[in-house]
C-alpha cells in the first residue's frame, strides 16, 4: 500500500547573525545552510497494517507525512501510495488519503461540525447514502451524540478531537496518516481516540501510519515501528522485538503485605524504585523465574507482576545510542 525508496527532503535554510547590521547585510548577500529534514529511508507498509512512525522531536516524521499525502515534493526518492504518486495529487489519490494533525483542526470555528461533515461530503463528492451511513457509524463509534450540533468553539480539545476524526472520514478514506492525534488530550479521551482507530482499522481494513509521544497509543496500536532520527531509518520491525534488543530486562513489580527493607532485595536485581508497600525491580529475562521463586518464598509478597519496561525509557536508550542497526 506504502512503498518509499531513498526518500531525501531537504531545506536551504537562511542563516544571518543577529543584530541589525546582520539584518542589512543580509539584504544583499544571503547564506543558506542545507538541513536535511528527511535523508534516504526505505520503507515498505501492507495494506491493513497498523504502524507506528516514532522519533524524537525533529527527526522528519512530520515532513514524512506530508510527502506521503502530496503537501510536500521529495528532494529525491520512489514515493507511492496505492499505486499512485503522491506529489500529482490526482483526484483518485485524494479519495483515498487522510492526513490527521493533532495541532491543527479544520472545524470550522463558528459553525457545528455537522456542517464540516456536510462540507466535506460534497468536497468529495460522496453519495448521500453514504454519508449518512457513515455518520450513522462514526457517531456510534465515538460516541459524539448532540456534539455535532453544538458551535466548535463550545466544544472541549477532546471533544472537537472526536469530530476532526469523524470529519476526516467522512470518505472512508484507505490510508489513514495520523500525527500526533492524541495530542493534550486527557487519559480517558486518549482511550477513546486508540479504541476508535483500531475499530475503524478492524472494520475498514484501513493501513494506518501513527506518530505519537504518548507511547500507550504506541503500544495500544501498532504491532510493528518504524524508527527515524536525525532523518535516518535506524529500526523498522516489531515492537516487542525492539524492546526485547535494547532493554533484553524485565520489570518485577512487588507490593508487600507490610514494609521490607531494601537491604533483602539487593540479591533479586537493581531496585528501580523502593516504598514501603511496593518495589519495582530491573531483573534480566534469564533471572525472571529465579527472582520470582525467591521473592514469593522470603517475602511477605501481597501482588506479583512482570512487565517490559518502560517503552519511553527503551526509545530514549534507543536515541542516546545515536544509531542502531537496520532490522533484517
Amino acid at each position: 500500500m506504502i512503498r518509499v525508496r531513498a526518500l531525501r527532503k531537504h531545506y536551504q535554510v537562511h542563516e544571518r547573525p543577529p543584530g541589525v547590521a546582520g539584518a542589512l547585510r543580509s539584504l544583499f548577500h544571503r547564506t543558506y545552510k542545507a538541513v536535511a529534514a528527511v535523508d534516504g529511508i526505505d520503507f515498505d507498509i501492507a495494506a491493513s497494517e497498523r504502524v507506528g512512525f516514532l522519533g524524537p522531536n525533529g527527526a522528519g516524521k512530520t515532513t514524512t507525512l506530508k510527502v506521503l499525502s502530496g503537501l510536500l515534493h521529495p528532494t529525491s526518492g520512489e514515493v507511492s501510495v496505492d499505486g499512485h504518486e503522491p506529489r500529482r495529487r490526482d483526484d483518485a489519490f485524494l479519495q483515498k488519503i487522510m492526513l490527521v494533525l493533532g495541532q491543527k483542526q479544520q472545524l470550522l470555528w463558528d459553525l457545528p461540525p455537522s456542517d464540516t461533515f456536510e462540507l466535506n461530503r460534497a468536497v468529495y463528492g460522496v453519495p448521500r447514502d453514504e454519508y449518512a451511513a457513515t455518520l450513522r457509524e462514526l457517531t456510534e463509534l465515538l460516541e459524539l451524540g448532540d456534539l455535532v450540533r453544538k458551535p466548535a468553539r463550545t466544544l472541549s480539545l477532546g471533544e472537537r478531537m472526536k469530530c476532526e476524526l469523524a470529519a476526516a472520514l467522512i470518505h472512508r478514506p484507505k490510508v489513514l496518516f495520523l500525527d500526533e492525534p492524541t495530542i493534550g488530550l486527557d487519559v480517558s479521551m486518549q482511550a477513546t481516540v486508540r479504541g476508535f482507530v483500531e475499530r475503524y482499522n478492524q472494520r475498514y481494513g484501513a493501513t494506518i501510519l501513527l506518530t505519537s509521544h504518548y507511547m500507550e497509543d504506541v503500544q495500544r496500536l501498532c504491532p510493528r515501528v518504524i524508527v527515524i532520527d536525525k532523518g535516518k531509518l535506524v529500526y523498522d520491525g516489531a515492537l516487542e522485538a525492539l524492546v526485547a534488543r535494547i532493554r533484553p530486562d524485565k520489570r518485577v513489580v512487588l507490593r508487600f503485605t507490610r514494609p521490607v527493607d531494601r537491604a533483602d532485595l539487593a540479591d533479586l536485581g537493581t531496585v528501580v524504585r523502593h516504598g514501603a508497600g511496593d518495589t519495582v525491580l530491573d531483573v534480566h529475562k534469564d533471572a525472571v523465574n529465579r527472582v520470582v521463586t525467591q521473592a514469593l518464598a522470603r517475602l511477605p509478597v501481597a501482588d506479583l507482576t512482570v512487565e517490559n519496561p518502560p517503552l519511553e525509557e527503551v526509545m530514549s536508550e534507543l536515541f542516546a545510542r545515536g544509531h542502531a542497526e537496520p532490522s533484517p
